[in-house]
């Protein structure tokens, strides 16, 4: 399912590791062009998460995003304080109703083959999303929530309209990236019905300043500057390289021995002293993501029916020790967990408290409930033992397990059979949305989100809209998806937050997630490369910006 982007989903995907012939071969062979001011270093990064899609349509990965950021055109962008910059666009202007946003956009900008990059492809990109939006282009609804049209008025004007007010529009244009007129008209066609099929294969067409050069499935995507690039800022390397690894400890081998140059997304805690006494540098920083315990409430499940309960799913939260999980997994580099909206994105709502770690009122809850134990020990709820497979993909493994584990023995005290059913982040997905996509089949899931800083697209996961599409745990909920078009029409900051907490208040209430912890960033890299940019995503290549791979140059 997975964050991401910044607009899509942030879960991960854990493919399977190079073999080292291959990473010879990345290390060594790897020729990218150099263009002006560029130099010819190329940057090595490990990863554990794959890039699951080049269609920015279909694509559920983090590092999905990551490319997308830096292959296409975005209006706005976040700096390195975490603020709307202008990107693509110069300026902005809003009518006094806030219903008509105008963006003026550069001039004489170029795609990475020499065809015009203009304020009309913005307008067709734009366009192309509101009119598939209920089918396609779902992925992005929610950031052009209201958008009536978008229009370019000339090569460098765009005029969007919106049904009404429209709040924080520049910031939700950071999360759509522009695509190339001249290839996606191709491909949207005259029904659209071809666009979330296209597999937009590289090297692509690019319009940021790196181009997607070389990919090969679950091992490496190779990405090189783009010679037309439009932006002041040129970038310092000749490109980089993301190379998949199938777990935490070879990729920290990979870069303890010259591999790699840096690792990125979340390294395990357990691996910070090694990485120090190796001589890498480790960044750390608080994070907009969290990892989360995911519970079916679609009211049309047909087994387990007592989890509609939301006195069940009380007793759910109460039987997860939080500060266990975050002592023994994850060594302190993470805080215990409460709402959809993390700490970090500074939209946290904290006078929302957890309802703590208590077995015995959990146990209290279930008795009232008249769910009594079995000879087994294991409790029966409508003549069903509460009896659990938890999906559970291979991307979280590693603190995911011993976080299951400590679940795991906890629900035993509470008469709760939890069963791991491994699997990767594809078939994951398929098992929680079933096999006509009613979220009728799977009980309990457990899985992370690392979502964009502003809190409008994890607060679109659970409206009813994002069935089929983000939607992991058939939530729907009338009165928090009125709340959720409210929100995204107030520009008043406080006003807005008032809103959000109390989307956040409703979805703690219902627990269709029960947030477990919010981890810190934790990467490192080789003391020889300099420039990183941290930022409370996945560190500092990330989906949020560019200044990283901008700025990052070997000394």
């Amino acid at each position: 399912m997975t964050s991401s982007a910044s607009f899509s989903r942030g879960r991960f995907g854990r493919l399977k590791t190079l073999m080292g012939a291959a990473v010879f071969a990345f290390a060594t062979t790897v020729s990218l062009p150099t263009a002006g001011a560029f130099a010819a270093e190329v940057l090595r990064i490990g990863i554990s998460q794959p890039i699951d899609s080049l269609n920015p349509f279909v694509a559920s990965s983090d590092y999905s995003s990551i490319a997308y950021q830096y292959g296409y055109p975005f209006l706005t962008v976040y700096d390195a304080k975490l603020k709307i910059v202008p990107y693509f666009a110069t300026d902005w202007t809003a009518s006094a109703d806030g219903s008509v946003w105008t963006f003026h956009t550069r001039k004489d900008a170029r795609w990475s083959d020499g065809e015009p990059l203009t304020a009309r492809d913005a307008a067709f990109t734009y366009s192309m999303i509101v009119k598939y939006r209920e089918s396609t282009t779902g992925k992005f609804a929610g950031w052009l929530s209201h958008l009536k049209s978008a229009e370019a008025t000339d090569d460098t004007t765009l005029v969007l309209t919106y049904d009404g007010p429209a709040g924080d529009v520049p910031v939700k244009m950071q999360a759509v990236p522009i695509l190339p007129a001249h290839v996606w008209s191709e491909v949207a066609g005259e029904d659209g019905s071809e666009i979330d099929s296209f597999e937009n294969a590289a090297p692509w067409v690019s319009g940021g300043p790196f181009m997607l050069s070389g990919y090969k499935k679950n091992q490496l995507a190779l990405f090189k500057a783009n010679p037309n690039w439009w932006g002041e800022t040129k970038p310092k390397i000749g490109g980089f390289g993301l190379q998949m690894f199938a777990n935490s400890d070879t990729m920290v081998s990979a870069l303890t021995s010259g591999q790699l140059d840096m690792v990125g997304q979340t390294i395990s805690p357990t691996a910070v002293d090694s990485l120090k006494a190796a001589g890498m540098v480790i960044e750390s920083a608080p994070s907009t993501g969290f990892h989360e315990m995911i519970v079916n409430t679609n009211p049309e499940k047909t087994n387990h029916r007592e989890l509609l309960n939301p006195k069940v799913r009380e007793a759910l939260e109460l039987g997860i020790d939080r500060e266990a999980i975050v002592k023994q997994v994850w060594l302190g580099f993470a805080e215990p967990g409460t709402t959809i909206v993390a700490p970090a994105t500074g939209w946290h709502d904290e006078s929302i408290a957890s309802v703590g770690y208590d077995l015995d009122k959990a146990n209290a809850i279930l008795d009232e409930l008249g769910y009594s134990k079995g000879a087994d020990g294991i409790r029966v709820a409508e003549g069903v033992p509460m009896d659990y497979e938890v999906i559970f993909p291979t991307e979280v493994a590693g603190a995911g397990d011993r976080t299951f584990k400590i679940i795991q023995a906890s629900y035993e005290k509470l008469g709760i059979r939890l069963v791991q059913r491994k699997m990767d982040s594809d078939a994951a997905n398929a098992a929680i949305m079933g096999e006509d996509q009613n979220y009728r089949n799977f009980d309990i899931a457990m899985w992370l989100w690392v979502p964009p800083l502003d809190p409008d697209f994890i607060l679109s996961v659970l409206t009813c809209g994002q069935r089929r599409n983000n939607s992991d745990s058939g939530y729907c909920n009338p009165d928090y998806d009125t709340l959720y078009l409210k929100q995204a029409q107030l520009s008043d900051r406080a006003e807005r937050a008032k809103v959000i907490n109390e989307m956040q208040a409703i979805a703690y209430r219902d627990r269709p997630y029960i947030v477990i912890v919010y981890p810190q960033t934790l990467e490192a890299h080789d003391p020889a490369w300099k420039g990183f940019v941290p930022s409370p995503m996945v560190g500092s290549v990330n989906n949020l910006s560019v200044d990283t791979l901008l700025n990052v140059h070997k000394e």
